[in-house]
């Protein structure tokens, strides 16, 4: 009996970020960029809902169809990509949408974007998140293994950030490696890149 996937449609746009919301409310990142616990609970749905809209326009979302966890995801071309200049600048995007005076909602994306890995063609797990009462019975393994099985098969590498240790080392266990550059947020939490190469 395994978990039943679909792929997230325009319609499910506000129930995965909610889903986002619930499962990072407490995050070390979260709580960095929104220290007022208060304060977050009123706008980090609204942060986390750029990711999504991000993911719905450029890449996708697979969704366990009890919307009981998420897998955002991009495919990320080699070459430049992202930056100030971009059409689409994410980073700013998402102060605009939760927190205008808050420096802190753009800080983490450019920080990380400087980090991002140009030389190869890669997916990009952009985030995932599981229900808070089903966290810890692998559901985010399950929900990423048909992706990472593609990425086996085809050849293709994947990238994302993990923003805690304890789920460094849950992703380790499925392939991916720390790229050895931590990304520094100020006076805050590091957040780990990781590179999972392609499994023969």
């Amino acid at each position: 009996m395994g978990l039943a996937i679909r792929r997230a449609e325009r319609a499910d746009r506000d129930a995965v970020a909610g889903l986002l919301d619930a499962a990072f409310r407490d995050d070390p990142v979260s709580s960095w960029v929104f220290p007022d616990p208060e304060h977050r609970r009123r706008v980090h749905g609204r942060f986390l809902g750029v990711f999504v809209d991000v993911a719905l326009e450029q890449g996708r979302i697979d969704y366990a169809e009890d919307g009981s966890c998420a897998a955002l995801w991009l495919r990320v071309p080699a070459g430049e990509h992202g930056g100030e200049d971009a059409e689409d600048d994410v980073p700013a995007r998402m102060r605009a949408a939760a927190d205008p005076d808050n420096e802190r909602c753009e800080l983490v994306g450019r920080l990380t974007g400087e980090v991002h890995p140009t030389a190869e063609e890669h997916e990009y797990l952009l985030m995932i998140a599981v229900d808070p009462a089903r966290q810890g019975e692998g559901l985010g393994t399950e929900l990423m293994r048909p992706v990472l099985e593609r990425c086996d098969r085809d050849g293709v590498p994947a990238y994302l950030e993990a923003s805690s240790e304890r789920s460094m080392r849950l992703y380790e266990r499925l392939g991916w490696e720390f790229t050895g550059t931590a990304v520094r947020l100020p006076e805050g939490p590091l957040m780990w890149p990781m590179w999972r190469k392609p499994r023969g």
